[in-house]
Formats: C-alpha cells, structure tokens, sequence
C-alpha cells in the first residue's frame, strides 16, 4: 500500500529538488571567491599556480581540485623601531595586515660602535606578477624581500661612517639608503614588489658618543660666544676712540 509522496507534489516536484540539492552544493563546498578592490586572486589547479591573476569580482573554481588564494596588494608599511605604538595591522581578512613593525636596526659604525636606525618603508605587491611572486618567494615574500634588502643596505651604508659623522651626513646617509634598496628590489626578476618611499626617521647614537657631541657643540657655542663679545669690545674701544677724537 506504499504510495510515493512524489506524485501528489505534481510535475515540477523533482526541479525543486534539484534546486535544493544545488542550493546545498553551493552553501556547503563554496565553489566560489570573491576578490575586492585592491586584491588580486592566484587561482591553484591542482597545486600548480595559474600565471594570470584574477581581479575584483567573482570567480568560481572547482572544489578539491581548485582554490582560489585573495592576496593584498594595497600600499603596505613596514617599521624598524623600538618604540612601541598602538596596536598596529588591519584585520581585513584576518591575514596580511597592513602594517608590520620590526625591532630597530643594529648597524657596527666604521669604528665597531653600535648604533641603531629608525627606519619605515613604504611598498605593495605588484599584482601583475602575484602568482610568480607568491609561488617563488611563498606567504612570507616580505620577509624574504623587504626586510633582508633594507637590512642589508642600512649596515653596508651606514658602516661606512663613524658615529659621530651620522647627525651631520644624514640627508646624504638617508638618499643612499632609499636609492640602494630601491635598486636592490628593483633587480630582483620580474620586480615582485613597488617600493614607494623609505624614509630614515631616527639614528639613536651610543650615549657616549651623544655626550661628545653635546660637549663639541657647547664648546663650539663657547667659541662663537666668545668671538662675538670679543668682537663686541673691538667695536666699542674703536667707537670711543673716535668720540675722544
């Protein structure tokens, strides 16, 4: 006496199904990606990368056998500093934060003196080469990158100077760091990353060496002072000698 409920819900029944099943599919194996503004897609096939990325927009891909990987190509900062600030990264996400902070830069003077650079660092990923740059260098491209060249390039600059040099030679220290690790990016195949700006923002000297100059610069001031009132009394005895005249 088994009677199929199939036949009292008319012809369309089994397209309702079939809609269902399909609706399922797609909320449960998510066979699709959204790109926003200012990301790129690498699409993985069968785990080999595909060389065009994929822009803004929606992309399906075949589940197990695809996926789809959203990298951040936006204008990112990397500091060297010691000194802490709030709490720093955007959670968009949840990966690839915007902004990364690095401990500050120990660089030997030409003397063998420790000094320490305050550096920040402007960059973004070139999107046209994501794919290649994300299959060579893998997810921790910025560390491979961005942090061994501007490392490099700060102690080969900076060691050509003793500490004291450094206050005064910081505008031609600070163009030769920006020039060399742009060159050293730049070289690298392909150009996986833009450089926009580095920027030297501190050189935190010895405090022995912060003394010495503070007493050169007294002393200095000391001189010119005492110049100045000397040529002060010059001026006044000529001044009297003309009135006794």
């Amino acid at each position: 006496n088994f009677q199929n409920p199939m036949n009292n819900m008319g012809k369309g029944a089994p397209w309702i199904f079939i809609v269902l099943a399909v609706a399922f599919g797609l909320f449960a194996l998510k066979p699709f990606s959204i790109i926003n503004s200012g990301e790129v897609g690498i699409k993985i096939n069968t785990g080999k990368f595909e060389s065009e990325p994929l822009h803004a927009g929606l992309h399906f891909f075949i589940p197990v056998l695809q996926k789809i990987i959203p990298v951040n190509t936006r204008i990112r900062l990397i500091t060297y500093s010691d000194v802490s600030t709030g709490a720093i990264g955007d959670s968009y996400r949840g990966f690839e934060g915007g902004l990364r902070r690095n401990p500050a830069i120990s660089v030997l003077d030409r003397r063998g003196l420790t000094v320490k650079i305050d550096i920040a660092v402007q960059y973004r990923l070139k999107a046209a080469t994501a794919p290649a740059t994300i299959e060579k260098w893998g997810s921790s491209w910025e560390e491979k990158i961005i942090n061994s060249k501007v490392r490099e390039v700060v102690r080969d600059v900076v060691g050509q100077y003793t500490a004291e040099q450094l206050p005064e030679m910081r505008n031609e220290i600070a163009a030769a760091i920006e020039t060399k690790v742009k060159q050293s990016v730049d070289d690298l195949p392909n150009q996986p990353v833009i450089l926009t700006s580095v920027e030297l923002r501190t050189i935190n000297l010895p405090t022995k060496i912060k003394d010495q100059i503070e007493r050169v610069q007294i002393a200095k001031q000391e001189v010119t002072i005492a110049e100045q009132e000397k040529e002060k009394a010059k001026q006044q005895a000529q001044k009297a000698a003309e009135i006794a005249k």
